[in-house]
């Protein structure tokens, strides 16, 4: 059973909870009953309050659900006590998405970030439920008070492993920068996919370079990080392309640190291809989340070419493949449409790209402003026909 709250402006909210229910799907479940509720703000006890978790709980009983998760990421003891309100498991967000990660990583290095991720997310749930195993009193006449409690020790194992798997995580970095390193001595032009989960990047990775890795509709088919030449006829020469884990609204802060390592890749480019969903009814939101996101990893600055992925499902089709769009105030960017699935478009893209790893492709800023008034009318409709000058490529940074 899913559950999502309405806390008003402010707080990101999907009304339909479809997304959830993705999240959901992708880990096994059976989404089986919806429920909206809205408050202005969280119920310290039971974050829907008693009234709403007792409507929830009828519910439950009438479905015969399972377990109950919820779209907002709950407190240790919200969890607690509407676990035992309702008499099913409870689970939140971030819960969720650390157990998917957990499903689909296959790689000795995200097998690592992910049990990181999730060592220190159990370490914030440790609640007092085993007193009865505490150690018994010492001294004579038990004066001394009762020995280490089972939550205590519980807590000194958790942190011990944390401790662990950091170290290991810490010899994979140095392994993965030290391949990065030779990379950047070859004078290969790094190319890093990233986006919003289910955006496509694996598919248009695998129709780039010919690769096969794991592909499907579903959120966060990929997790682990691959690098593959990719020939650009136009240019001669080979580029690094690099496919990454992708993003998701509310992505627990957590689950970005642990995978500080993979989606180094990210902030090492040269280049970002950011692949969005041109199908989706939350395109906007998505390329916002995905902004988001490269900020906080310190990628926010580095140039991109914006992707719009699934041409295919979009109706009615753009005119034109390419265009430009402002990704902020002054700041132009490309924009190429394609179907990975199908083909359709890659042409533009390889061709785009090859433009960008090659300096004497560069508008000259002197003309910068000349290709910008050309491209404002175009810029507001992906329909119209791309500027005259398309043969250049406008200035990133």
């Amino acid at each position: 059973m899913l559950v999502g709250v309405d806390f008003g402006t402010g707080h990101s909210f999907d009304p339909t909870l479809d997304e959830l229910a993705l999240l959901a799907e992708s880990a096994g479940d059976e989404t089986v009953a919806r429920v909206i509720a809205r408050r202005n703000a969280p119920d310290a006890a039971l974050f829907v309050g008693s009234g709403k978790a007792d409507e929830i709980k009828a519910l439950v009983i009438a479905h015969g659900a399972d377990g109950v998760i919820f779209d907002q990421a709950l407190s240790p003891a919200q969890q607690r006590n509407l676990e035992r309100h309702l008499g099913v498991q409870v689970a939140d967000r971030t819960a969720l998405i650390l157990e998917i990660f957990a499903r689909r990583a296959k790689s000795h290095e995200g097998k690592l970030q992910v049990e990181l991720a999730r060592l220190q997310y159990v370490a914030t749930r440790l609640v007092r439920r085993w007193s009865h195993l505490e150690r018994q009193r010492g001294g004579v006449g038990h004066r001394g008070g009762p020995g280490e409690a089972q939550i205590e020790l519980d807590r000194r194992m958790l942190g011990d492993r944390i401790k662990s798997v950091k170290a290991r995580l810490a010899k994979v970095k140095r392994q993965r920068n030290t391949q990065r390193r030779a990379r950047q001595k070859s004078g290969s032009f790094r190319i890093s996919l990233v986006g919003y989960t289910n955006a496509g990047k694996s598919t248009l990775f695998n129709a780039l370079v010919k690769a096969r890795a794991y592909a499907a509709d579903q959120l966060f088919a990929t997790l682990d990080t691959t690098t593959r030449s990719l020939y650009l006829e136009a240019l001669g020469t080979t580029v690094a392309l690099s496919d990454t884990v992708g993003f998701i609204r509310d992505l627990p802060h957590k689950l970005v640190e642990a995978f500080q390592a993979t989606l180094q890749e990210a902030t090492d480019a040269d280049l970002l291809l950011h692949v969005v969903d041109a199908a989706s009814p939350l395109l906007q939101e998505q390329r916002d989340e995905v902004e988001r996101v490269l900020a906080e990893i310190g990628a926010q600055d580095i140039p991109q070419v914006l992707v719009y992925n699934k041409l295919d499902l979009v109706q009615p089709p753009p005119r034109a493949l390419s265009d430009w769009v402002e990704r902020e105030p002054g700041l132009w960017v490309p924009r190429v449409f394609v179907s990975a699935l199908e083909g359709q478009g890659l042409d533009e893209l390889r061709a785009l790209l090859a433009r960008a790893a090659s300096p004497e492709g560069l508008i000259p800023p002197a003309l910068a402003p000349v290709v910008a008034a050309s491209i404002g009318a175009s810029a507001q409709d992906p329909g119209l026909p791309s500027p005259p000058n398309e043969h250049a490529f406008t200035p990133l940074r």
